[in-house]
């Protein structure tokens, strides 16, 4: 396969194989704490759990991304970003130990919240770093190829991280806090496998640092805002249709992400325990489709072209999803969890391609600004109207009908502005 000749290549490089490291580790660490944490707001015997409190740990867990994610390159021309890993992992390890006391203890639910907040804010450094740092550990020619596999990577990494807290979880300790302590420990392997790495290695130059602080932080709220104004210029109307449909295929995954929660949690069976492991296969059967994703998809937009391969995606979800789902049974549902995990990931792939392709190059890096903004709160939104949506048991129709309606919409407009 391409993907793995491709891999070959890069890893070559031995600056690369630490930097892809510290990824792995990283993002692995991130899927072991996050389920940690949808199992104690979801899962926990002595919670009566509801979709709106799954909605407000989904906040925490996107929302500083989105809140934090435009500024953090700020910082980061201002650090090194070798140390950035090292101190932000670090940060990290002791923040995730703390919320495994607060699961210990008898603590209002806000004091957890605040600390799971800590962790994904500083997380967002972490993942803006590595991407700033690729260009520094592989030359010109392989760069693109090293943007396309390290996300990659890193979400199967955070898919395998959510599998381990799941064995940890069923196996080994019927504990939570357990779980974030072994998230704990990768964090802190991730700090260490830095170190292998010179602190300045991955830069930024001191000497290209100009503007102080405040003036930057004020000039990247007027750069996204001169951002979103490119993106609505006439030449760049696939690249806004694009994002677009992937806002809305995103808020249709997030929200039939709460009701599989629910209906492991209350409809497919009255133990917890049980219930977590339908979940855990639920999310590995996902993180296969996002695997499938990245194999199918340079093939499938090469021949049918990125924007109709986002139509094909969107229409094969409009069909299947209802098809699938209205049974509310867990045979047709995990089948729905490989086919969404392929589409939503398929479309993201097609309109990363897209904007990298449309937009000018002195735009770009604010373009997937304010996509990473949208993106994270169209899942978090998404949680919010399933809470309303949603019965106690996670079975509505109503919900399911209206996501295939969306993804209909999606194939239709995006079809339709590719046939013009």
């Amino acid at each position: 396969m391409s993907v793995v000749r491709d891999l070959r290549v890069l890893l070559r490089f031995r600056n690369f194989r630490r930097l892809l490291a510290v990824r792995l580790l990283s993002q692995g660490a991130d899927g072991v704490y996050q389920v940690a944490l949808a199992t104690y707001v979801v899962f926990s015997p002595e919670k009566q759990t509801s979709a709106a409190a799954i909605a407000s740990a989904m906040a925490v867990l996107l929302l500083p991304y989105s809140l934090v994610g435009p500024f953090a390159g700020v910082l980061l021309d201002r650090w090194r970003r070798r140390q950035v890993f090292l101190y932000g992992n670090l940060l990290r390890a002791f923040l995730a130990c703390v919320t495994a006391v607060l699961m210990l203890s008898a603590v209002p639910d806000w004091l957890f919240y605040v600390s799971a907040l800590c962790v994904t804010a500083v997380n967002r450094f972490v993942l803006a770093g590595l991407s700033a740092a690729l260009p520094r550990v592989v030359d010109a020619d392989r760069l693109v190829m090293a943007n396309s596999l390290s996300p990659t990577a890193g979400t199967l990494a955070a898919t395998a991280g959510g599998g381990i807290a799941f064995a940890v979880r069923l196996l080994v300790a019927d504990s939570d806090a357990a779980v974030v302590v072994v998230g704990a420990v990768l964090y802190l392997c991730s700090a260490l496998a830095s170190l292998r790495m010179a602190p300045e290695l991955l830069g930024p130059e001191p000497d290209l640092v100009r503007l102080r602080l405040r003036a930057a932080l004020s000039g990247t709220a007027r750069d996204l805002v001169a951002g979103v104004r490119h993106l609505a210029e006439p030449q760049r109307r696939e690249a806004t249709w694009a994002l677009a449909s992937m806002t809305l295929m995103r808020f249709c995954y997030g929200a039939l992400t709460v009701m599989v929660l629910m209906l492991c949690r209350y409809a497919w069976s009255s133990d917890s325990e049980e219930g977590l492991a339908l979940l855990g296969l639920a999310v590995g059967i996902s993180g296969a489709g996002f695997f499938a994703a990245a194999v199918v998809t340079p093939w499938a937009a090469g021949r049918l072209g990125p924007g109709m391969w986002i139509v094909t995606c969107a229409a094969a979800a409009a069909v299947l999803e209802p098809a699938l789902g209205l049974p509310f049974a867990e045979v047709p549902i995990l089948i729905a969890a490989f086919v969404l995990g392929l589409v939503t990931q398929g479309a993201k792939i097609a309109t990363d391609t897209i904007i990298q392709s449309s937009v000018d190059d002195g735009f770009r890096g604010r373009i997937f600004s304010v996509y990473d903004v949208l993106f994270n709160i169209a899942f978090v939104g998404a949680a919010g109207v399933a809470a309303l949506m949603l019965p106690p048991d996670g079975r509505s129709a109503a919900l399911v009908i209206t996501i295939a309606v969306i993804y209909a919409t999606v194939a239709a407009g995006m079809a339709r502005f590719e046939r013009q």
